[in-house]
């Protein structure tokens, strides 16, 4: 989907849309498929960039996708989350970093180790 058709939609539609390509990366990440994972990427990082165009109402409703069952979507939004509800998004992390022999899991754990140090840098959109 190009960026004309991101906007065309509603919040609540692209807060789906991250839940289900988020879980999908995690699983693609897992499962060494890095071709998959990397078409998920882009448009995870579209919808994100989107969700922050419309402001922090937008971005907040995000927060409602950290109790999925799906550790990829969790720490997607976590990692997100930093930037707008820290708090909640390091508890996240801190409970993905547990999960072991988890490329999720030791990514969350980079990402909180990072974000304490002050040396997390986000992805530039």
């Amino acid at each position: 989907m190009k960026k004309a058709q991101w906007k065309n939609l509603s919040t609540e539609r692209l807060v789906e849309e991250f839940g289900v390509l988020s879980a999908g990366h995690g699983r693609d990440i897992e499962t060494a498929k890095p071709k998959a994972a990397n078409r998920k990427y882009n448009v995870l990082v579209a919808i994100r960039r989107e969700l922050r165009e419309r402001g922090p109402e937008a971005q907040r409703q995000l927060l409602k996708l950290m109790d999925s069952p799906a550790p990829g979507t969790r720490y997607w939004v976590a990692s997100y989350a930093l930037e707008f509800a820290p708090s909640e998004a390091e508890l996240v992390l801190a409970e993905l970093a547990k999960i072991h022999r988890s490329l999720v899991g030791f990514t969350a754990g980079w990402t909180l180790r990072e974000w304490n140090a002050g040396t997390f840098n986000p992805l530039v959109d």
